[in-house]
């Protein structure tokens, strides 16, 4: 059978996987998937840690040792997922010491911080501390708190996945905010080569909100529109990221040892069932990127996902059509993209309280 992953993966895209239990790194199943299914890299996120710990009892001996020591709720969910995260480090060393930018481990700062500088500059500083491994990535959303909390996590020395990034006008800043941490960094003494950084660019969650508003106006012009949005706006995306790239600025840093902020596309699990389960994996794939995926998508890709070449260089032009196209229509994209944002962190709130009433009943158990 065609090695499907194997092609995605020399076609130059990184395969992170979207998951991570402690189920996977005891039973072998993530070194598994690192072996044989060409994956390099691993996110997680409240919701994925809370479904691990209610599922089974692999972690009953961690909370039982944390409730005797009359750990808080939020002291227990910090030790539980460093202590996945930091497994999972060491399972992707070898992935880390082969490669240039992959063998990563994502874990999220608290999302209540979405809105706080100085708490999300404490909490990713303490996750980082806590992991104590030179892969894991220190996931920060990008909102207007986010961005100077990415510049002094970066002046640090640590590496950090940028999450919850839906405009290219916020990407371009999310980008400008890694350079400026880089430079500070730079100035603070830190091995530039030591830094890395991934921008987590949201896709399906821009198809579902624009289709609902396609749909609404209900036009065969609307509707021919819809599922183009998100796989255009990614492409824009990627455009902003090449000229980034050609700055002066960048150069100065690259030969200075920096590394590049690789794009990341996130939540690449497709939601409406009307489309091709490997759309947001098959039509983004260009070279230099990462696509982290739930295993469902990954599967799907791997029974019948094609390759046909870079889908993205060269395709901004096109994508803009399909922008102007939507506005023509009505469609107020600058609010799409602040809905998406407001949405998706309420979304990460949700789930943090999803996480710790699991966790509270794990301990009363």
């Amino acid at each position: 059978m065609t090695d499907r992953l194997k092609e995605l993966s020399d076609a130059g895209v990184s395969i992170w996987l979207d998951d991570l239990s402690r189920d996977r790194i005891e039973s072998g199943n993530l070194a598994d998937l690192v072996a044989t299914s060409h994956v390099v890299g691993v996110t997680t996120n409240p919701t994925i840690f809370a479904g691990a710990i209610s599922n089974g009892s692999r972690y009953d001996a961690q909370v039982r040792e944390l409730v005797a020591g009359g750990a808080e709720v939020d002291a227990v969910i910090f030790d539980l997922t460093t202590t996945d995260v930091r497994n999972a480090c060491d399972i992707l060393t070898p992935v880390a010491a082969s490669t240039h930018d992959d063998g990563r481990v994502s874990i999220e700062v608290e999302p209540t911080l979405a809105n706080d500088t100085a708490g999300t500059i404490a909490s990713a500083k303490a996750l980082w501390a806590a992991v104590d491994r030179d892969n894991v990535l220190i996931k920060i959303p990008a909102t207007p708190a986010g961005l100077p909390a990415i510049t002094a996590v970066t002046a640090a020395g640590i590496s950090v996945n940028v999450t919850l990034i839906f405009s290219p006008l916020r990407y371009m800043e999310v980008m400008d905010a890694y350079i400026t941490g880089l430079e500070q960094a730079r100035e603070n003494g830190h091995d530039l080569s030591s830094i890395r950084s991934v921008a987590s660019f949201f896709v399906s969650r821009v198809d579902t909100e624009i289709d609902a508003r396609l749909e609404a106006i209900g036009s065969p012009e609307a509707l021919g529109l819809c599922g183009k949005a998100a796989v255009a706006n990614a492409r824009l995306a990627y455009a902003a990221f090449e000229q980034v790239l050609i700055s002066d600025r960048w150069r100065t840093l690259a030969a200075a040892g920096a590394n590049a902020q690789r794009p990341l596309w996130a939540s690449t699990g497709v939601k409406n069932p009307a489309y091709a389960d490997t759309l947001y994996v098959a039509d983004l794939v260009v070279a230099g990127t990462v696509n982290t995926m739930p295993e469902k998508t990954m599967q799907a890709f791997a029974d019948h996902g094609e390759v046909t070449g870079d889908e993205v260089t060269g395709k901004a032009a096109e994508a803009r059509e399909v922008f102007d196209r939507l506005r023509a229509l009505g469609i107020d994209l600058a609010e799409v993209f602040t809905h998406l944002e407001t949405d998706g962190v309420d979304k990460f709130e949700k789930s943090w309280a999803e996480l710790q009433e699991t966790v509270k009943g794990q301990m009363s158990a």
